[in-house]
């Protein structure tokens, strides 16, 4: 993942944005934080699907940016938890924009600001470059599909070990809710309820808890978080 990491790292720069995360999405819509410009960058891109909403999370299900120039005017009542985190962390402005070609959806760039205030016009001319150019990267070495309908396919029958590498934490966070609800007795909503609630409330990733629970070295109980 490094080429990916680069455009963050160049993007953060050149956008004199605080921090620059990038999440790739599955043909099955799940999620993934796949590289960043910096730890503190993916920590934030990762609080997205810990908490189970956020900018990244809407511009991937609307194919269309989501733009936050304050995160105190509004967003509270769009993402209670995630903006209160985020807000915590020195965060004032989230840009969200997603990764297309054609009809295939391949995730998103957020852009992260310590201060409020919209993109200019360059800068967000700027910001569509760097996310043509993450997807450039990504579908880089595959075979060249003339017409739209067949980049669809031709996304399905490339190799994916880098988009495994990314989505690896999602399939863990699936067996651990699983075993979650044979644990509890619950649903499945409410086993990821509690695997969320146990990461927030230890300040970890929600792959971190996962990752234990798979392995049999947490168990998340009655009496547990």
């Amino acid at each position: 993942m490094e080429l990916l990491e680069r455009v963050c790292i160049d993007a953060a720069r050149a956008l004199s944005a605080s921090g620059v995360g990038l999440s790739l999405m599955a043909s099955d819509g799940v999620h993934g934080m796949a590289a960043a410009s910096d730890p503190n960058a993916a920590r934030l891109e990762e609080l997205q699907f810990t908490f189970g909403e956020g900018p990244c999370i809407d511009a991937a299900a609307a194919g269309r940016p989501v733009l936050v120039p304050d995160l105190a005017d509004g967003a509270m009542s769009r993402w209670p938890v995630y903006a209160t985190a985020v807000l915590d962390a020195g965060v004032r402005a989230v840009f969200a924009f997603p990764l297309q070609v054609g009809a295939a959806r391949l995730g998103v760039l957020d852009v992260f600001r310590s201060r409020s205030g919209s993109m200019s016009r360059p800068e967000l001319g700027q910001a569509l470059m760097f996310a043509d150019q993450v997807v450039t990267t990504l579908l880089d070495g595959q075979e060249r599909a003339t017409r739209k309908d067949e980049l669809d396919e031709a996304f399905e029958r490339r190799s994916l070990d880098e988009l495994d590498e990314a989505f690896e934490h999602r399939a863990q966070v699936f067996q651990a809710q699983g075993m979650v609800m044979v644990q509890l007795g619950s649903s499945l909503a409410e086993a990821l309820a509690r695997i969320r609630a146990y990461a927030y409330a230890t300040d970890r990733s929600l792959s971190d808890v996962a990752a234990d629970i798979v392995a049999h070295q947490l168990r998340l109980d009655t009496d547990s978080a």
